[in-house]
């Protein structure tokens, strides 16, 4: 989808050692590493943005071929407040695919960590300052629809061939290189070049991936982690976008049950699945018959996201009632853009297509059938719809990472219940995989949690990044509210949440 992936042996052998990061730490001598050039690098930092300075950085294509094409890589940083104090570098991570970072040490300016760390940001390989893989635009053939009819599926599948083929024409020598190991890559350049012999890492969402790959290739480099929001490691990829379908309703179901509490105000229903009869009624009723600018997908694409908001559920509640009226429910909630305009990066279009996909249509065709039909909610059919993925047009050079921790030090997993990107089995399961401590945010729909005024969460990882203190090994902290009582106007805080409001497929 568009909008909504002979030299000799002794040289050989030398090469194969610095691809093998978690095998070749530290055994090479410098004059035989061929990574020395980029490790010695010295950056030329300049004043940027929002009182950061960034450089930039080359780095290698390919790092089986290092000698071979280069790019750039653009990093910012932050220093530390107390320098008395500082104890390294804290990479960030805001996710993606495809997420610019430069901007990530403004937004923890100020959090506890900013006072001890130089807080280092960078746009990945392919984004943004670094050297860009950009995509050639595609016309959409898609019509915004949550429950497409069978007969619209083949112009799903056209649209996603037809960008995949657009970003293979534009991108297609750079494009198997763009990948998440190679990321990780560049971050121990990155490490190298800062002259730090080990990196404290805060990766959100895809970040989190990238951060367990980063400990994985290169466990002896790596020192304090905390990974919010994580991706379920044996869901890469395709596995990830059906599970965000699933947790959409499961947060809709559980604004239902809410409502129906409350059926003395809302008169929506007495139980769950009359609240939910209510809904699907609603929807009815207006792919009959539209109520202004509401339509039966604005409608759905606005069910996900308001229930994900536990503050909101007071104003979704008032918006179905006046639908079901036959009045139009003119609040900015009603106008959030769904997932399907969120599907243009070329990185994550490249980066999501690192695993194999299922290459027979009629795979996904059986999905979006019963997506559309039990999953409607904040556009779950996009989710089970072929992506350019499906019809890959390059060899991925390498599988991908096999995720473990060996070596590096116990980190911090961070995930809410009500998560739509990473469903919360995400946590337990990332946090399993690599033996970190996990704190789940009770009753909570948000996506990245630390930073963005969750106190408690806050305050664990403060502690932890800070002064080296983890969290139990299993915590909880509570969410946002819900509504304490109907019928009064929502807070001027709950209102900030719906400009731009936006379900997106991006883990």
């Amino acid at each position: 989808m568009r909008r909504f992936m002979s030299v000799g042996l002794v040289l050989a052998a030398v090469l194969a050692t610095a691809v093998d990061a978690s095998a070749g730490e530290g055994r090479l001598k410098p004059s035989l590493d061929p990574l020395t050039e980029f490790h010695t690098q010295v950056p030329a930092w300049k004043p940027c943005r929002d009182g950061l300075e960034c450089a930039e950085l080359v780095l290698p294509l390919d790092y089986a071929r290092p000698a071979a094409e280069r790019i750039s890589l653009v990093i910012s940083r932050r220093k530390a407040e107390d320098q008395a104090r500082r104890r390294g570098v804290l990479v960030l991570n805001p996710g993606g695919p495809g997420g610019s970072g430069l901007g990530m040490p403004t937004f923890l300016a100020n959090s506890g960590v900013a006072k001890v760390y130089d807080l280092i940001g960078f746009d990945p390989r392919g984004v943004g300052g670094s050297t860009a893989l950009t995509c050639n635009d595609v016309p959409p053939l898609v019509i915004a629809d949550t429950r497409p009819r069978d007969e619209d599926f083949p112009r799903w599948a056209a649209e996603a061939r037809a960008t995949e083929d657009a970003c293979q024409r534009a991108a297609g020598g750079i494009r198997p290189y763009v990948n998440t190991a190679n990321t990780a890559r560049d971050l121990d350049v990155v490490r190298a070049v800062l002259g730090e012999e080990k990196i404290n890492y805060l990766g959100y969402s895809y970040g989190t991936y990238l951060g367990a790959v980063y400990g994985s290739l290169f466990p002896r480099r790596l020192d304090r982690s905390v990974l919010d929001s994580a991706v379920h490691p044996e869901w890469i990829w395709r596995k990830q976008f059906l599970a965000q379908a699933v947790a959409l309703r499961r947060n809709v179901e559980s604004w239902a049950e809410w409502v129906a509490q409350r059926d003395d105000h809302f008169r929506l229903g007495t139980g769950v699945e009359e609240v939910m009869a209510t809904v699907e009624g609603v929807a009815a009723a207006l792919a009959a018959q539209p109520i202004a600018d509401n339509t039966r997908t604005r409608f759905d694409a606005a069910m996900g996201v308001g229930t994900r908001y536990r503050p909101l559920w007071a104003d979704l509640a008032d918006a179905v009632t006046r639908l079901r009226s036959g009045a139009p429910a003119e609040t900015a909630l009603m106008m959030a853009r769904s997932a399907h305009d969120e599907l243009v990066s070329g990185v994550f279009n490249t980066v999501t297509c690192e695993v194999d996909w299922p290459t027979d249509v009629e795979t996904y065709y059986e999905d979006m059938r019963v997506f559309r039909d039990r999953y409607p909610y904040g556009f779950g059919v996009a989710r089970a719809a072929p992506t350019t993925c499906a019809y890959r047009t390059f060899t991925p050079p390498e599988p991908a990472v096999r995720l473990k921790r060996d070596g590096y030090p116990v980190g911090v997993v961070v995930q809410a219940e009500g998560d739509t990107q990473t469903q919360y089995e995400s946590g337990p399961a990332m946090a399993t995989a690599l033996g970190h401590n996990l704190v789940t945010v009770l009753d909570e729909g948000r996506h990245g949690i630390y930073g963005s005024g969750n106190a408690c969460v806050n305050r664990a990882v403060n502690r932890y990044l800070v002064d080296g203190v983890l969290p139990p090994s299993s915590s909880t902290c509570p969410g946002e509210p819900r509504p304490a009582e109907v019928g009064e106007p929502s807070p001027p805080a709950v209102q900030s949440y719906l400009d731009g409001l936006v379900v997106g497929v991006r883990p």
